[in-house]
């Protein structure tokens, strides 16, 4: 593996040599989230499935979360052989990688995109693109709802209305928020949220259906918005000559473990969403639901304006439209769509 430790960025880190009798090759990895957050312990999960299946043969070492090297950056950590492996979402290098926004647009799991080949293509372009390989989309199948410290309101259509509202953004929210809902959004990274509802900079925020608690967001907001929208596009990646570097028994493991973690983690989190929503109910979380042409607006925006967005960032680099058309073929079933 390539160890070639940028000066700062994690301290006190040491080079992992091999014995010279051994076999067993060892990748370095940091996570984006801190260990509190459910996103990352599935993570430390499938590490620690790894490494008790890849006793001998393959280990990961993982040396931190965003107090090692800041969540943001991590891709070009991985990218550039800081470190061999990242747990991050794709929303983090999407300058990089627009094809991501295929993944938060999706209605599927990570089980069908693995069956219909939508993770190999995905692979294919994160190779091409940024030099790593694509391990796996781990905890699909977990939605985004919009929580709100005040009640909604709703205008006589049934349509939401933020007007007034100062709505937390990030890229992966922004042209949805904006272009749609006509939101006035303010960045902030997931860490400093808490402080941003605490102090009223912010009394609004998109976030995933489970990890509210972890954060402690629900000590200030008090109402969920139905329909959820968007998928979480969560995924580990491996500098590509680290990757090229492994045994193919090493290989093996990394990438059967993958699959099975990517399966086991659409069930386990499918329950953890709903042990957290009954908790936060009985704490007094109250749902407010858009139903009709107001909900089907409201969902079809969340979709075409992240597929806008990937294809106007899509147009401005080399590989252009190459697999827009197969990427929403493969991320995106309107089957599934409210009213088909």
């Amino acid at each position: 593996m390539r160890h070639v430790l940028t000066s700062g960025l994690l301290a006190g880190a040491t080079l992992v040599a091999l014995p010279a009798s051994a076999q067993e090759q060892t990748l370095t990895a940091v996570h984006a989230f801190p260990t509190t957050l459910i996103y990352t312990q599935s993570f430390l999960e499938f590490v620690d499935k790894v490494n008790a299946a890849g006793e001998g043969v393959v280990q990961i070492e993982v040396r931190g979360g965003p107090e090692a090297i800041g969540m943001f950056q991590q891709p070009d950590a991985v990218r550039n052989g800081v470190v061999d492996m990242v747990y991050t979402p794709g929303s983090f290098y999407a300058g990089a990688l627009p094809e991501k926004d295929a993944m938060v647009a999706s209605n599927i799991t990570a089980i069908e995109a693995r069956e219909n080949g939508g993770i190999d293509l995905i692979n294919e372009i994160h190779q091409e693109k940024m030099g790593v390989y694509y391990l796996g989309w781990f905890d699909s199948g977990v939605s985004y709802n919009l929580w709100t410290v005040d009640k909604p309101e709703l205008d006589a259509d049934g349509n939401l209305d933020v007007s007034g509202w100062k709505l937390r953004g990030n890229p992966v929210y922004n042209a949805f928020f904006t272009e749609y809902l006509g939101a006035q959004v303010i960045d902030l990274p997931t860490t400093d949220v808490y402080a941003g509802l605490e102090r009223g900079v912010v009394d609004a925020s998109g976030w995933t259906q489970i990890g509210l608690m972890d954060l402690k967001w629900d000590d200030f907001v008090n109402y969920r918005i139905e329909p959820d929208f968007f998928s979480t596009d969560l995924g580990v990646i491996v500098n590509l000559d680290s990757w090229n570097e492994l045994s193919d028994e090493a290989k093996s493991i990394l990438q059967e473990t993958a699959i099975a973690h990517e399966r086991s983690s659409v069930e386990k989190l499918r329950e953890r969403r709903d042990e957290e929503f009954a908790a936060l109910e009985e704490g007094g979380m109250q749902v407010v639901e858009l139903t009709g042409e107001a909900a089907s607006n409201y969902l079809a925006a969340a979709r075409e304006k992240t597929w806008e967005r990937m294809r106007t960032q899509m147009e401005k680099h080399p590989m252009g439209l190459e697999h827009y058309d197969a990427l929403l073929e493969h991320f995106y079933d309107p089957s599934r769509d409210p009213g088909q």
